[in-house]
């Protein structure tokens, strides 16, 4: 790798650390390919990347950014999964640290905030964006519907009472 390609690695790095709403740092050693691929695949269906570069190029990139406190963690062969959604990632790579024992989470960031391997669990933890947005639209559609309901009851009282009304006169 060249000169170039090392400052563009770092400038691609710099641009994930600032802009993601969590990066965890993961052991890989021992993975297969295979199961970096999977790794891979389920991080993009929940909206976020996997990312693999060299520590001292990734600690480079650091400098400066809110995730500067995570260098420390940037030692041995280690795997950056970052995603927009503070908890997207997170969800994704303790799902995956569970089912296989050869990924180990070292701990993360969020925004400012240094995560340790409690840390990255408590995150992912948390309902995701989607999740809270079904949840705040659930509230929200909630009393309308209640609203719908009271104003149509009436109206379906007078229709059963008028119904009841028209049997009773054709059974007379």
């Amino acid at each position: 790798m060249d000169r170039a390609q090392k400052e563009r690695v770092v400038e691609e790095l710099g641009q994930i650390f600032e802009s993601s709403g969590v990066v965890v740092v993961s052991h890989y050693a021992g993975l297969t390919v295979a199961e970096m691929q999977d790794l891979r695949a389920k991080m993009r269906e929940a909206g976020g990347s996997v990312r693999v570069a060299k520590n001292r190029l990734a600690k480079i990139a650091l400098q400066g950014t809110p995730a500067e406190g995570i260098a420390d963690l940037m030692t041995g062969m280690t795997v950056l999964s970052y995603s927009e959604d503070p908890v997207a990632a997170a969800k994704v790579v303790q799902d995956y640290a569970k089912a296989n024992e050869k990924f180990v989470i070292i701990g993360g960031a969020m925004g400012g905030t240094v995560l340790d391997q409690a840390g990255v669990k408590a995150v992912a933890s948390m309902p995701s964006r989607e999740e809270l947005i079904a949840s705040i639209v659930g509230c929200i559609g909630a009393p309308a519907s209640n609203i719908a309901g009271a104003i149509g009851a009436p109206a379906s009282n007078i229709a059963s009472i008028l119904s009841t009304i028209e049997e009773k006169a054709e059974a007379a």
